[in-house]
């Protein structure tokens, strides 16, 4: 039981680190952005190369961070930006999004080939720590603490700073905060700049995690992180939280009780249920954004 709760919440970090990403885009747009699981993909192919190339993982790990972080301020300037003003920008900018994935992943594909790519080995040190009756790798513990602390930034963040109180204003009235004297294109600009740079730190934590990197890996964990902002409550940075540690948890206990085969089943079963229950999620509130 310990051990399945150790897995559960190692695997539940990195789905939350993702959907909080996710999440906070929809908050501020409204707009699902589906090329996030390209960025994603990608970061963690620069990582690769980065530590191929004979650097070390922690100095491959935050430029692989900062490269995710400007490909999603490129991405709002060229998918989103240009249909904003559109009456359709919520259809328009989900397609938009859609195409730039796809160039994304061929674009991985061309560089990279369709075979699995890993990290080398040696690339983190292995062993364990025991706690309890269980035991847990010093690469997941160090997963876990790192999105944890990703998470605990974006938290303080949207809480405590300018930035944050900004990104809260555009994401309730865009015209009401440009009123005020808000760079709304700025903001959003800032809200794509930390998703994908959140995106990407998950993308780099994932690939070590599985040691298995190629050009559809965003794709095996795209709608995961659909289902953890959906259960969380669209919008909601904490409700995506508690929601990625939640489906984590599902899964696997769903693999040591059930079998991998119906672990994907079991989840979104939970989260249809849960659904019927609260129809807006864990941490749902009725819609208040004026456009």
């Amino acid at each position: 039981m310990g051990q399945q709760t150790l897995n559960g919440l190692f695997v539940g970090s990195i789905y939350a680190l993702f959907a909080v990403g996710y999440t906070l885009v929809f908050g501020v747009l409204d707009i699902l952005n589906l090329a996030h699981q390209a960025v994603f993909m990608l970061a963690a192919f620069a990582a690769l190369a980065l530590v191929e190339a004979h650097l070390s993982l922690w100095a491959a790990l935050p430029v692989a961070i900062v490269a995710a972080a400007l490909i999603g301020i490129a991405l709002e300037r060229v998918a989103f930006r240009p249909l904003r003003d559109r009456a359709d920008s919520n259809i328009s900018g989900l397609i938009s999004s859609l195409a730039v994935a796809t160039v994304f992943e061929a674009i991985a594909l061309q560089a990279f080939g369709p075979d699995i790519s890993r990290f080398p080995i040696g690339t983190f040190p292995e062993g364990r720590v025991a706690i309890g009756a269980a035991s847990v790798s010093y690469l997941q513990l160090t997963i876990l603490g790192i999105s944890v602390l990703l998470m605990a930034a974006l938290t303080l963040l949207m809480a405590r700073t300018k930035l944050g109180r900004q990104l809260r204003a555009v994401a309730e009235s865009p015209r009401a905060a440009r009123i005020l004297g808000v760079n709304v294109d700025r903001v959003i600009a800032a809200a794509f700049f930390l998703s994908s740079a959140l995106g990407g730190a998950a993308g780099v934590l994932y690939g070590l995690a599985f040691n298995s990197i190629s050009p559809d890996l965003g794709r095996s964990i795209e709608l995961k992180g659909l289902a953890v902002i959906i259960l969380g409550g669209m919008g909601s940075i904490p409700g995506a939280v508690v929601a990625g540690f939640a489906i984590g948890l599902v899964e696997t206990f769903t693999v040591a009780q059930l079998g991998s085969s119906l672990r994907d089943m079991v989840s979104f079963a939970v989260l249809f249920l849960v659904l019927l229950i609260r129809p807006r999620g864990l941490f749902g509130q009725a819609a208040t954004r004026e456009g």
